[in-house]
């Protein structure tokens, strides 16, 4: 797996350089942007496992950058770095779906703390996301016909319940059941509804 990186955006150099100095101690990568706006400039934009975000800058300012990677479904996890009359912007933007903020003069240990934990919920993230499309990808390799028959199983119906809704043989909906097991994967009935469970939910 490819080491984490956070991507750090602070128009204020001092922080931008001991942010990047504490996290290569601790062993993290990081790149670092003068401004949200020179980051938004990069083609295509730099992808991380954490940002480390200030508030208030010149220009497009962290809040509206934060709202900038929602709509361009960037899913990264971000953590504000505010001053004390900032916080209730902070909060607001956690209730929109960020990840943390930090108070400037901010703790290392604490820091450090929040950056950890934002990427270990990152990674999960992502690898349930990754799971998810693989098991997409065995559903979209069923035919129609054997994706009515998967949807119906995993509703509790019997096969002869799911031949007559289908207007169908009981023979055939068991030959697409056999089909629909082994392209999924699924090694039980019980496997399979939990798979497509997992896809609804």
């Amino acid at each position: 797996m490819q080491e984490p990186i956070v991507c750090i955006i602070d128009d204020d150099e001092a922080i931008r350089e001991s942010l990047r100095l504490l996290l290569f101690a601790e062993g993290l990568q990081s790149i670092v942007f003068e401004s949200a706006d020179v980051y938004l400039r990069e083609e295509p934009p730099p992808v991380c496992d954490c940002m480390l975000l200030d508030i208030r800058m010149p220009g497009t300012d962290g809040l509206e950058l934060f709202s900038i990677l929602k709509k361009r479904h960037l899913p990264f996890p971000v953590i504000f770095i505010t001053g004390h009359g900032d916080i209730p912007l902070a909060v607001s933007a956690i209730k929109r779906g960020a990840f943390d903020f930090l108070t400037k003069p901010f703790q290392e240990g604490e820091l450090l703390s929040k950056v950890k934990s934002a990427i270990s919920h990152y990674q999960l993230d992502r690898k349930r996301l990754d799971e998810l499309r693989a098991l997409q990808a065995r559903v979209d390799s069923c035919t129609p016909r054997e994706q009515d028959v998967m949807r119906l199983l995993a509703k509790g119906l019997p096969n002869k319940g799911i031949a007559e809704l289908l207007g169908i043989s009981p023979r055939t909906v068991e030959i697409h059941r056999a089909h629909v097991m082994e392209k999924m994967g699924a090694a039980s009935l019980p496997a399979l509804v939990r798979m497509i469970t997992s896809l609804e939910s």
